[in-house]
C-alpha cells in the first residue's frame, strides 16, 4: 500500500496540475497565487474531505456524491497518467461548480486524531452486511479513509466525526437474502475479484440499456471500495460489507423492475475518461453529482487489478453507455 501511494505522490509532484494550471486558491492555505500552492499538498483531495465530512449538515446524498467525486478524481488523474490537457480540465469543472461552495470550506485547524481511520472503518461495519443506498457507505468510507491517508493532517477529529455521520445517514435500499450462487472471490484476491466485478457490471450495461446505467455504475464504485479496502489491509472492514455486496449483485441480476423508468442512453462514442478530448467535450455544467468522475475511477481501477484483457476489449466497446 505505501508502495502504491508513493507512486502517487511522485506522479502528482511531478506536474503542475495543481499548481499553475489551475484557477482558483487552495481552500484554507490563504494563497491566490498559483506559484505559492504546492501541488503535493492534493487540492482535491482536501476538497473532497471537507465535502465528505460536512455532507451530513446538508443534503447527504448528493453533497456527499461532490466529495466523493473529488477524491475519485485525484485518484484517476495520478493512478491512469492522465496528461496535463485532462488533469487541467478536470480541475477546471470542479473550479467551475463546487470548489467555491459552502461545501467545500475550509475546516479550523487542529491536530489529527490518531484514531480516526479506525472510527471510520468502525462507523461502516456497524451497518455493513445491510443493503444500504446502493452501496455508499462503503464507497464514501473507503476514499475518506483513503484521502486521510493520503493527507494525514487532515484527518481531524471534526472531519473524523462528520465522515462517519455521513456514513451513517445511509438508508436500507432494496436490503434483500443474497441468492446464494452470488458467491464473490474474497477481495484480498484483487485480480480474481477485480474480474467478477467488472463481468457483473458489464453484465449489467447490457441488461439495463434502456433504462440508465447506475446498477453498472455502481457496481463499479462498490465493488472498487472493497477490493480497494482490502488492498490497503483494511480486510475486515471490506469483508464486513461483502454480504450486503451480494445482496447489491442479486439485485442487479433481477435487471430493470416492471415499472422502471426508461431513460435515453448515451449515444456511440469512442472518447473515453482517459482521454483530454472526453473531458474538453463535456459542458462546463455538464457533471451532474459527480458519477463522472467515480465511475472512471472505479473502471479503470478494476480492470487494472483484474488484467483480463479481453474483458478489457469486450467492455471497452460498449463502456460509452456509462460514461
Amino acid at each position: 500500500m505505501t508502495q502504491r501511494i508513493d507512486r502517487r505522490d511522485f506522479a502528482f509532484q511531478a506536474s503542475s496540475l495543481l499548481g499553475g494550471l489551475v484557477a482558483g486558491s487552495m481552500i484554507g492555505a490563504g494563497s491566490t497565487n498559483a506559484q505559492d500552492r504546492d501541488p503535493a499538498e492534493k487540492r482535491l483531495v482536501l476538497l473532497g474531505l471537507n465535502a465528505l465530512a460536512r455532507a451530513h449538515q446538508m443534503n447527504y446524498f448528493a453533497d456527499g456524491h461532490r466529495g466523493a467525486a473529488m477524491v475519485s478524481a485525484y485518484l484517476l488523474c495520478v493512478d491512469n497518467g492522465l496528461d496535463e490537457g485532462a488533469a487541467a480540465r478536470i480541475v477546471e469543472l470542479f473550479d467551475l461548480n463546487w470548489s467555491s461552495s459552502k461545501l467545500c470550506q475550509s475546516f479550523p485547524e487542529a491536530d489529527p486524531d490518531p484514531d480516526g481511520i479506525e472510527k471510520v472503518g468502525a462507523a461502516l461495519t456497524q451497518r455493513g452486511e445491510t443493503l444500504l443506498e446502493v452501496g455508499h457507505n462503503a464507497i464514501f468510507a473507503m476514499l475518506a479513509i483513503k484521502g486521510f491517508r493520503l493527507m494525514p493532517e487532515t484527518a481531524t477529529a471534526e472531519r473524523v466525526e462528520g465522515v462517519c455521520k455521513l456514513i451513517q445517514s445511509f438508508k436500507p435500499w432494496r436490503d434483500i437474502e443474497p441468492d446464494p450462487d452470488v458467491d464473490p472471490p474474497p477481495f484480498t484476491d484483487e485480480a480474481a475479484a477485480s474480474k467478477f466485478i467488472m463481468q457483473e457490471a458489464s453484465d449489467a450495461v447490457d441488461r439495463f440499456i434502456g433504462f440508465g446505467q447506475g446498477f453498472a455504475g455502481h457496481m463499479l464504485t462498490f465493488g472498487q471500495s472493497l477490493v480497494e479496502l482490502a488492498a490497503m489491509g483494511d480486510v475486515q472492514w471490506a469483508d464486513s460489507c461483502r454480504k450486503a455486496f451480494c445482496k447489491y449483485v442479486t439485485v442487479t441480476r433481477q435487471g430493470p423492475e416492471p415499472d422502471a423508468r426508461r431513460i435515453a442512453d448515451h449515444k456511440p462514442s469512442d472518447l473515453r475518461p482517459n482521454q483530454a478530448a472526453y473531458w474538453r467535450r463535456r459542458g462546463d455544467k455538464a457533471v451532474g453529482i459527480g458519477h463522472v468522475f467515480k465511475y472512471p475511477y472505479g473502471y479503470y481501477d478494476l480492470m487494472s487489478r483484474a488484467g483480463d484483457e479481453e474483458l478489457a476489449r469486450q467492455f471497452d466497446a460498449k463502456a460509452y453507455h456509462i460514461f
